[in-house]
C-alpha cells in the first residue's frame, strides 16, 4: 500500500493533485458509464493518501506565506482577513502548525 509519507516524497503539489484529478476523472468516468473500468482498491486508496499529501503540501505553503506576511509587516488582523477567518484563529492556527509542522499531533 502506498502511504502519504512516501507520496509525498515523490510528489510536488502540482503533480499530486494532478495525478489525484486523473483518478478522480476516471471514477467520475466509471460512475457514470458502465463500459468504463472502476478503480481498483488500490487506486482508491492512492486516492485517499494523495489527498493527505494534497493537505499537508498545501498546509506549507500556507504556513509560509504567513510567516512571509508578518515579515513584511502585515498584522494577524490582515492575515485573518486574507484567510477569510479572524486574527485570533489564523495566529493560532499558526502557533498549532509552528508547534507540530508535520500536522501529526493527533
Amino acid at each position: 500500500m502506498t502511504t502519504p509519507d512516501e507520496l509525498e516524497q515523490r510528489h510536488t503539489l502540482t503533480t499530486a493533485t494532478n495525478r489525484y484529478d486523473a483518478l478522480r476523472m476516471r471514477e467520475a468516468l466509471a460512475a457514470m458509464d458502465p463500459e468504463e473500468p472502476a478503480l481498483s482498491t488500490e487506486e482508491i486508496l492512492e486516492m485517499l493518501a494523495l489527498s493527505e499529501v494534497i493537505i499537508r503540501k498545501a498546509g506549507y505553503g500556507r504556513q509560509a506565506m504567513m510567516r512571509a506576511a508578518r515579515a513584511t509587516g502585515a498584522s494577524w488582523t490582515r492575515i485573518g482577513a486574507a484567510l477569510g477567518t479572524t486574527k485570533q484563529a489564523a495566529w493560532e492556527s499558526h502557533q498549532r502548525w509552528a508547534a507540530d509542522p508535520a500536522g501529526r499531533s493527533d
